[in-house]
Parts: C-alpha cells; sequence; structure tokens
C-alpha cells in the first residue's frame, strides 16, 4: 500500500490531499483559496481534511510556478504635510477598502507615496495602485512606463490605456449646481485645481448645470485640498466687492470647512448669506458646526473595487472601469 508523501517525505502535497478528497488539485487550490466556484459542501470538505492531516500550501514553489510573490504596492499621489496627513479619511479609507480585499486574497501590500517611488523600489510587486492621477494625468503617465500591471483611483478619460476606478464626478457637480438653484442662489464660485481630472469633471457639471440653470459662475478658483486653502480663498473674494457671491461648491471637505469659517469670521452668515457645498462627506464635515452639506463618494467600496480590478490583471484576466455613484447629503450650510 502507497503511504501518502507527508510520511515518507515529511511533507503532504497538494497531490496528495486531492489523491484523499477525491477531487482534481485545482479543485482543491481552490477550495483552500475559499473560491465560490467551488461547491461550499465540498470546500468544507477540503479544509477539514487539510486540517486533519496538518497540510501546508508551498507558497515558494507556487509563487515560482506562477511567476509572481503576492505583493501588490500602493502609490499614494499626493504629498503628506500637516494640513493633509495620510491619516485623513483620504487615502486611509480607501487603503482600508485595499487592504481587507488583498489580505482576504493572501496578498501583502507596500505602501508608499509617488514622490519616493522608483520602478525599482516596487520591482518584487505583482501590480501597482496608484491613488489619484496627479495634475494633467502626469502620474499615471509615469506609472505607464514602469511595464507593471496597475489601476488608478481617478477621472475615467477617452484612449486611457490602463483602467480607473473612481466617483462619478460629473454627477457631483450637477448634485452640487441643482442643489445651489434650489436655494435661488445665482452667483456661484468653484474651489479646485481643475488639473487633476476628478476636479475637470466636477467642474464641467457643475457649469454646465448653472448656465441650464440661468446661473452665474463668477470665479472658478484653483486651491489646494486644505482648510488653510479654503480660508485664503475666501478671504480674497470677500475683498473684491465686484465679485459677490452666494453660494460654494468646494471640491473637498476641507476646503468647504475653510470656506465656512472665513464667511463667519467676516459676519457673513451660512447659509443665509452664501450657501456651501463641500465634497467627500466625511465624519469632520458632518461634525462641524453648522453642519456641512456635501457630496457623498464611498472610499471603502472603491478601494475594495480597486483591488479586484488589481487581482484580475494578476491573474491574466481583463478588467474594465467603473463608476461609483455620489450624491447628495443635505445638512446646514
Amino acid at each position: 500500500m502507497t503511504r501518502p508523501r507527508k510520511e515518507r517525505e515529511g511533507r503532504l502535497t497538494l497531490a496528495d490531499l486531492a489523491k484523499l478528497a477525491g477531487v482534481s488539485k485545482m479543485t482543491v487550490s481552490r477550495a483552500l483559496r475559499n473560491s465560490k466556484l467551488v461547491q461550499e459542501e465540498t470546500r468544507h470538505a477540503i479544509q477539514q481534511i487539510a486540517r486533519k492531516h496538518g497540510y501546508r500550501p508551498n507558497l515558494s514553489a507556487r509563487n515560482l510556478r506562477l511567476g509572481r510573490n503576492d505583493l501588490v504596492a500602493v502609490l499614494v499621489e499626493m504629498v503628506p504635510s500637516p494640513n493633509r496627513p495620510m491619516s485623513g479619511p483620504y487615502p486611509l479609507e480607501i487603503l482600508g477598502g485595499i487592504c481587507q480585499e488583498m489580505t482576504s486574497r493572501g496578498f501583502g501590500l507596500m505602501l508608499t507615496t509617488l514622490q519616493n517611488w522608483t520602478a525599482q523600489s516596487t520591482h518584487h510587486a505583482d501590480g501597482v495602485i496608484l491613488l489619484g492621477q496627479g495634475a494633467h494625468d502626469t502620474a499615471a503617465k509615469s506609472l505607464g512606463t514602469a511595464g507593471i500591471p496597475f489601476v488608478v483611483w481617478g477621472a475615467q478619460r477617452a484612449g486611457n490605456p490602463y483602467v480607473v476606478v473612481g466617483s462619478d464626478n460629473r454627477r457631483s457637480g450637477v448634485l452640487a449646481a441643482e442643489r445651489l438653484l434650489s436655494l435661488g442662489r445665482q452667483r456661484l464660485v468653484f474651489l479646485g485645481d481643475t488639473t487633476h481630472p476628478e476636479l475637470a469633471d466636477r467642474h464641467e457639471g457643475f457649469v454646465e448645470t448653472l448656465q441650464a440653470g440661468g446661473a452665474t459662475l463668477i470665479a472658478s478658483v484653483p486651491t489646494a485640498f486644505t482648510f488653510a486653502a479654503g480660508v485664503q480663498a475666501t478671504q480674497q473674494l470677500l475683498a473684491h466687492r465686484a465679485q459677490q457671491f452666494d453660494g460654494v461648491f468646494a471640491c473637498s471637505d476641507l476646503l468647504a470647512m475653510g470656506v465656512v469659517r472665513a464667511l463667519i469670521d467676516h459676519r457673513v452668515h451660512v447659509p443665509g448669506d452664501v450657501a456651501v457645498i463641500g465634497h467627500d462627506d466625511s465624519a469632520a464635515g458632518a461634525g462641524f458646526v453648522p453642519a456641512l452639506t456635501s457630496i457623498h463618494q464611498n472610499w471603502a467600496d472603491g478601494g475594495v473595487l480597486l483591488a479586484r480590478k488589481m487581482l484580475e490583471l494578476i491573474d491574466g484576466r481583463r478588467a474594465k472601469s467603473e463608476q461609483l455613484p455620489t450624491m447628495l447629503i443635505v445638512r446646514e450650510t
């Protein structure tokens, strides 16, 4: 009688486990990865047999055979600063979604910022997830020269040779404009750097909806994603009386909170004199006084989607770009 190889050589192989379970090696492999391609009853039976016989997969041999290391790099395009830390809702929530999906599939993650990235620093990774395209799409374009599979959090563009996951930013602009128009606001301001594709889409939706509603965009101000930038931009607008305005769409909640603070400091009533809408629906915005009206985007779900697209590319499958819906959250501003 032939003994299992574990007894002969000290380690049970995938083939031995398949014989014990009476199934193919592929079925065993899928069951151990908890794949839904294997019926639940069969998965549990195989996993029980593996535990009983102390089976441990030879990850080094498997990775050598597959030509991969089960490692994905995450590059954050933003430059961290005290005014915009890495511990903020972005990128932390989206990183949480990526980590949740990747670790459940047995992949490790390495995290760095784009400013510290070189092709050599990620050459062991099976793929890269880039958070943020950069102004004029420069971050994604530079990564495209590295010869490694990658997916991007950002905005889709016709002809992009890479997979993009992002929010419906054009819809965000439409929602903000519709809300301000419904409040009777006619002289509006947009705050955000439209060299970034996501913000360009928000601006496009915002402007088209304002024009259709008969309102006027009196200023479009390029700004950073910070509270201080919101304060500064608002102070400059208030200093020019010819640019009197009654509504603001700020492209991040931090920006919007800076706008509200500067308005209140100048004894401008919010929302009586000027209505303000932010973007992101952050916990800080919801807890701000007055509570911030904002456009909700789901970063955690975005992180999960990014990870799934990355895994599809690593497995040699075709992945498609995808947009997540946004929605207006009405509060006090």
